[in-house]
Formats: C-alpha cells, structure tokens, sequence
C-alpha cells in the first residue's frame, strides 16, 4: 500500500506522454486540487492516454470526488474521440486474444489498416448506428471442477468497451469503497492479501468465509443501470452499455451447431470475459459494500469486510454468525445469493481459510536442527489447491511426449515458476517453495533421464547443481526474500 503522506505525481516522460510514481509532499499546490480533494493515496491513476486523455480523467475524478451526489450528462462524445479510440484500440491490442463471431482478427485489420477500421468504428459511434456482435461463449475449466462460461466479444466491441472504461472509470472509481481491490487501478490482489492479514493481526480473527453463487450470470440488468444512472445523466452511455447487457451469446453443441440465446429478453448478468464487464460488476458490488458502511456494521459487528470482485471475507471479534446473517438478506434483497455450500465460519486462531489462493490463520515454524514444532504465530502462505494447481501444471509441461528442445522447455518451467512464486511471495511461502521445489527437481529429473536413456531414476547424473545451475531450472527457495506482512500494517 501507498505510504502515508504521499501524493500521486503525474510528471512530464520525454519518451511518452504521462507516467504516474510517487513523490514526497511538496509546498503549494497539490496536483488535481478542487474543492478539498487532492490525488492522495486512495486517488485514481490516470491510464497512459497522452496529455489530453490523462487530464480528461483527472478532472473526471476530481468533479466526481469533490461532489458525490453530481450526475455526468456529457460523456458521450469523449468516448468517441479519436485519441480515446486509437488507445483503447492499443489497449484491446496488447490484451491480445481470440476473434469473436466475425472471425476478425487484429491481424486482418491491421492488414487493412487500423486508421480506416477505427475511423470506420467512429462514425458509426458518432451517427449511433453502432450495434453490438453477439457474444461468442466459450466453456472452460473451473480449478475446483466443472466448467464457466466466458464470453468472447468481438474485437470490435472490446475496443468500444475500452473507450467508454478510459471515461466511466474514473467517475466510479471517487465512489468505490476503500475496502475493494478486484480490477481497479494501482490495486490488486496482493493488497487485499495485506489488509485480511492487517484485520487477523488487529484480532478479528472471526471470519465469514463467503461466496456468491454465479455473481456475474446473476446482476439484474434493472438495478445494474440505476446504480450506473445514479453517477451518469447521458442517455446515450446508457444505451450503450444496455445494448452490450442485451447482446445475443453464441453457443455451439457438441456437433458444432450454431445456436444464439439471450438477447433482449436476457434481463440478467454481465459476460465474463467482456472489457466492461469488471467495471459493471464493481459497480453493482459496491452497493453492498457501501450499505454496511453507511450502516454501520463495522461497529455494530465489530467487523471489517475485504472485497476482490465478487470474493470476499468478513472479519469480526465475535459477531461473524450476525454478520453472515445480515449479508445473506441484504444480498437476497438486491438479487445475488450466497452459496451456502461455499460459505462457512471460522476460527482463524485454530484453523486456516482460502482467499485469493492464500491459507490465512496459524502456521507453526521448524526450528533448523530440531525435530519440533515452536510456537504458532498467525499468517498466510499458498493454499494446499494453490500449490495442487502448480505442480499439476508442471507435470503437465514435462510429459514424455513434449518433445521441445531443452531451453523452450526450461523457460516454460521458469515462466511458470517465477509468475507463481511473484504472486506467492507474501507471508510464509516457504514450506510451499521448498515442496513445490523437490517436485519440479523429481520431475525435472525423470524428464532429463528419460531423454538421454539413463538407466535408473538420474540421481546420480541429475543432482540439484546438475538441475538448478547447468540446466538452468529455477529454485524458488533461492530467490530473494520478501517483507514479511506485518511489515504492510
């Protein structure tokens, strides 16, 4: 987290347009000051969109900050400007993925050329004769079995959704509570990680452990576009994400037959996989966020709520059956259920709970050269389905039929093992890294001897200097150690 005192600087790069980093307070005037609020700590980050785009979202969340109840009804037009346009469309570039129903590819339109094709896409958003491609619906596989559905817009689509996230976003990003961390701006999971670990250290180890059932296939469209009117005034931007709520889906059957279902009757959810979808889902989250606190659960449960999208935890000193009690008919009250499957309470102090592929509760350090346990502490470390999920990927990766050479396979394995261990590396990850470690050197191991027909397991011609310093295979519990996480509070 940002550390008391600092502002956010927005300072001339000479290679780009604007670039945002932290500086220490300075005399005079803070950047982006009106009528009280200043871009400090909980302040919103002004995508790289050069000098006019940046400055049209810093006065977006400033008028948005400095008056809550105020309704936008101009917005339209900045979202079909060509600078927003042409950055949104780098934007969708750099997220890459697959072509929806049309078949378009970025690719193609670059190899007709992406100036005539964006300039094409704004006259229909200028004239509104814009209409969105029904959305091409992929089912993949959830970590816990079973799949979800993920819609796949056109790319036509996700280039308009982007422009209108680089204008809508920094409005609804004045209102969004502290205390929410899924896709948003200059935060993330890392974050929440230290604000659950912040509120167990504080002792509100008691701890609602919740879930809600299908939340993005289940946001009434209805009360989705009042909490979005409630922030903008322009009918156009409302018809226009109406138009994307209401667009048909693609599905095809086994056999491959086309089939398209939703559409104007669907009255229903967002598709995951949509740019603007996130946005709309922490829009209507944070309905619920800001009621408990408007209504001050936090004192009355003696409790603190930490949202990632749709995931969060309730942490209190005693009352967490009230405050699942209380959530349960607040959310039935604006259409979402909670999974009563998925949702249990429990004691941090005696045992563990998973979020965001974080264990949280007690650990118990080893003591190097003595066989006993000492005195448990709390913190958080991988989950036991995190490092389940690795090592699956990597026995996956080295299976007697990947034939690759040797490097494209090493740098695999490394890509791997390093984006897992930057994302792991909070807490107490290191009984995690140090099995995570033996099964890659056994792996690793067998690949290599099975490839070079060495009789035996390869103990002997793989040894872990073998594995980790001439073949070049990262070894997690080698890597740098980070700050502990009561270094965060």
């Amino acid at each position: 987290m940002m550390a008391r005192g600092y502002r956010l600087r927005c300072s001339r790069d000479p290679g780009s347009n604007f670039r945002t980093g932290l500086s220490a307070p300075r005399i005079g005037r803070p950047p982006c000051r009106r009528r009280g609020t200043s871009l400090d700590a909980q302040a919103f980050h002004p995508l790289q969109v050069g000098k006019a785009g940046g400055k049209l979202q810093r006065k977006l969340y400033c008028k948005a900050k400095a008056e809550p109840a105020f309704r936008f009804y101009v917005l339209y037009d900045k979202i079909c400007r060509e600078d927003i346009l042409h950055h949104a469309y780098r934007m969708a570039r750099a997220n890459a993925g697959a072509a929806g129903v049309d078949g378009v590819t970025f690719a193609r339109i670059e190899k007709q050329g992406v100036e005539g094709w964006l300039a094409g896409l704004r006259k229909e958003l200028v004239l509104k004769t814009y209409r969105p491609d029904p959305v091409r619906r992929v089912m993949i596989a959830k970590h816990g079995g079973g799949e979800r559905p993920l819609g796949i817009p056109s790319i036509r689509d996700r280039v308009v959704q982007t422009a209108a996230k680089i204008v809508l976003e920094p409005i609804f990003e004045a209102d969004f509570e502290d205390n929410a961390y899924g896709y948003r701006p200059a935060r993330g999971a890392a974050n929440a990680v230290k604000d659950v670990y912040r509120q167990l250290s504080r002792g509100y180890t008691d701890v609602v452990d919740a879930d809600l059932s299908r939340y993005f296939d289940s946001i009434p469209h209805t009360e989705l576009l009042k909490s979005v009117a409630r922030r903008v005034a322009d009918g156009a931007v409302l018809r226009l994400i109406k138009l994307w709520l209401k667009a048909p889906i693609e599905e095809r059957d086994g056999d491959g037959k086309r089939r398209i279902v939703g559409g104007k009757k669907n009255k229903l959810g967002t598709p995951q996989g949509g740019v603007a979808s996130p946005l709309l889902a922490n829009v209507y989250m944070n309905r619920f966020l800001k009621h408990w606190r408007l209504s001050g659960r936090d004192e009355a449960f003696r409790a603190h709520v930490v949202a990632y999208a749709d995931d969060f935890v309730i942490l209190s000193r005693g009352h967490a059956a009230e405050a699942l009690a209380w959530t349960k008919a607040v959310m039935t009250k604006i259409g979402l259920t909670i999974n009563e499957n998925k949702t249990s309470l429990k004691d941090a102090r005696r045992e563990r709970f998973d979020f965001l592929g974080y264990a949280f509760g007690p650990h118990y350090p080893y003591k190097a050269g003595v066989r006993q346990y000492v005195r448990q502490y709390m913190s958080a470390s991988p989950s036991k389905k995190s490092v389940q999920r690795l090592k699956a990927k990597v026995g996956e990766l080295l299976v007697p039929s990947n034939t690759d050479p040797w490097p494209e396979v090493r740098d695999d394995l490394n890509r791997s093992l390093r984006g897992w261990s930057n994302y792991f590396c909070l807490g107490s990850p290191f009984e995690a890294f140090r099995s995570v470690d033996h099964y890659v050197r056994e792996r690793v191991r067998a690949f290599l001897a099975r490839r070079h027909k060495v009789a035996g397991r390869g103990n002997r011609r793989f040894t872990f200097d073998v594995i980790h310093r001439d073949r070049g295979v990262l070894c997690l519990e080698r890597l740098p150690r980070p700050a502990p996480l009561w270094a965060s509070q």
